[in-house]
């Protein structure tokens, strides 16, 4: 039987600036996000509808509906190819569930670049980020991979140079938060703080892109930022003890990846990284840490059998 089997990386914010609450409910977002080496695969093969399967750590927390963002991937596609979305979806989980690294976005990318490859499509990449787009402002970007600073609600990307290996550890709380439910309690802290009422448009820091190009790990340190940090705090206060626990071994600096509950640490070389995962491991403030690198590519074919 045909398949196609493509993979997807997370991600880290390493810089997440949230502008006023607008209109129409959104916030306008300055966002760098930096691709990691903890990857979803999502296979898909013929099928007689639409099916979505799931495993790996988590698999028990993703939905298997037609509300699955990477059934909604193929379904958007379909539509634009004119044809029926028959495929099953088989997502191989290796990206934490509801940790704030854009897993289920990595696995909508990866869907929309295997069912494009298994339809025999060719739909240009710019359709396909179009497609992306409308499914999620984390989807293009887990398309493109490697570094991009993200304007808009995080869909209009321009890559950025990185030199080098950034090694990171990611610290995994129990259970996720809700993504809507933290900006909404960051608009609510904002409301509260008389000092918060006036928040400023949204900017880009050329200090941290320039870190990002020189491969320096201590500079990008100094210029890590998380606007939603607070209100994930608010809501899983435990989050502090991670913080903390990763600072305290030697961690350059660390912070709540995106909404959380997350946390992503920053360490000088492969053997801190080590060393930190060990010791937030030995901690008892996360269920797991784990050590990776960055930047990863952006959703690649691995597999094709015709």
């Amino acid at each position: 039987m045909p398949s196609v089997t493509v993979r997807a990386p997370a991600k880290v914010n390493v810089r997440l600036a949230v502008g006023p609450l607008r209109p129409d409910g959104y916030h306008d977002l300055v966002n760098v996000f930096l691709a990691v080496a903890l990857q979803d695969r999502v296979t898909a093969t013929p099928a007689g509808a639409l099916r979505v399967t799931c495993a790996g750590p988590g698999a028990g927390q993703v939905p298997l509906d037609a509300g699955n963002l990477a059934a909604r991937a193929a379904a958007a596609l379909a539509a634009r190819l004119g044809r029926a979305p028959d495929v099953h979806l088989h997502i191989d989980k290796d990206i934490p569930v509801a940790g704030g690294m854009a897993g289920g976005s990595a696995d909508a990318a990866a869907a929309l670049l295997a069912c494009d490859a298994l339809w025999g499509a060719g739909t240009p990449r710019e359709t396909l980020h179009e497609l992306a787009a409308g499914l999620g402002s984390d989807v293009p970007f887990a398309l493109a991979g490697g570094a991009a600073l993200g304007r808009g609600r995080g869909e209009l990307l321009t890559p950025l140079p990185v030199e080098g290996t950034f090694h990171w550890v990611f610290a995994l709380a129990e259970g996720g938060l809700s993504t809507p439910a933290v900006y909404r309690e960051c608009d609510r802290l904002r409301a509260e703080d008389p000092a918060g009422a006036d928040v400023p448009p949204p900017q880009g820091d050329p200090a941290l892109e320039a870190a990002l190009a020189a491969g320096d790990p201590h500079a990008l340190a100094a210029r890590l930022v998380n606007d939603l940090q607070p209100a994930a705090l608010s809501l899983r206060p435990a989050l502090a003890d991670t913080l903390r626990a990763g600072a305290d071994a030697g961690a350059l600096a660390g912070l709540v990846s995106g909404s959380g509950p997350t946390c992503a640490f920053l360490a000088a070389d492969a053997d801190g990284a080590a060393a930190l995962a060990k010791s937030l491991n030995d901690s008892g403030t996360c269920r797991q840490a784990r050590a990776t690198t960055a930047p990863a590519p952006g959703a690649t074919t691995i597999d094709f059998h015709a």
